[in-house]
């Protein structure tokens, strides 16, 4: 595992955690690199069904750790390889078929904002605190990630995000979209374990093959295709409808098998 990275399991739920809480936990350029090799470990591990995308310490992340930029960025082609790698790992999260679940305390600011708009959930202490900051830096950002958050938060508000650079709560951030839910910080641990616990009792059948089109549908698609008609041909026919339908019918939960 790359250093500032840990990658631990609790039953069908991964977790991975940012590790540097001495820098908030900003994220290197060996980290970007590294996220698309840690997503495909847990998509092709059959015991696990859901990741989550935790802080250590205090601090979900502070962002990319700018202290590497004169050394990485200050070159065109620097500029692109380090971009490469940050549109990687960003491609990677989005494309995670098994859910993602950002759990987020204290600063998610920069890239850690961006690392938890690609994840598919997120959840927040109350005293969290959000922002995307280019226009302090002189960055442009990178327009997958601007097309994730304008999906999330509507234009205006990913305007006042990216032009402004300005910080907002943890109670705003749910008002405008970029949270699903915000709990006193105390309870963020149990809730989220609440939820993840959910992911894994429905059909993985549903939950993937869902996941694969909201994905196309944020990316622009606008109308069904093969892929998809292959997704739902193939939960059609699979094991958990048949389980789910008789589940329904005999009032008892289901036992999904799918993996």
């Amino acid at each position: 595992m790359t250093d500032g990275f840990d990658l631990t399991r609790d039953g069908e739920v991964a977790r991975l955690t940012l590790s540097r809480p001495e820098k908030m936990n900003a994220i290197t350029y060996g980290m970007w690199a590294a996220i698309p090799d840690v997503v495909a470990e847990v998509e092709a591990d059959p015991a696990l069904k859901v990741l989550v995308v935790a802080g250590a310490g205090k601090h979900f992340s502070a962002g990319a750790d700018i202290s590497e930029f004169r050394d990485l960025r200050t070159t065109a082609d620097g500029a692109a390889s380090y971009d490469k790698a940050v549109q990687g790992a960003v491609a990677a999260l989005t494309a995670m078929r098994k859910p993602s679940v950002a759990m987020i305390r204290g600063n998610c600011i920069g890239g850690g904002c961006q690392v938890s708009v690609a994840c598919d959930f997120r959840f927040a202490a109350d005293d969290a605190r959000f922002g995307i900051t280019p226009a302090k830096l002189g960055i442009v950002y990178d327009f997958d990630s601007t097309r994730q958050l304008v999906s999330l938060v509507g234009p205006a508000h990913a305007k006042y995000f990216l032009l402004s650079g300005e910080l907002i709560s943890a109670a705003r951030a749910r008002e405008i979209g970029l949270l699903n839910d915000v709990f006193p910080a105390g309870r963020l641990e149990s809730a989220t374990a609440e939820f993840t616990a959910t992911l894994c009792a429905r059909s993985q059948a549903s939950v993937r093959g869902m996941n694969r089109i909201i994905e196309k549908i944020v990316a622009g698609q606008e109308t069904s295709d093969a892929e998809v008609a292959e997704i739902r041909a193939g939960a059609l026919h699979g094991e958990d409808y048949a389980e789910g339908v008789a589940a329904f019918l005999e009032r008892r939960p289901p036992r999904f098998t799918f993996r």
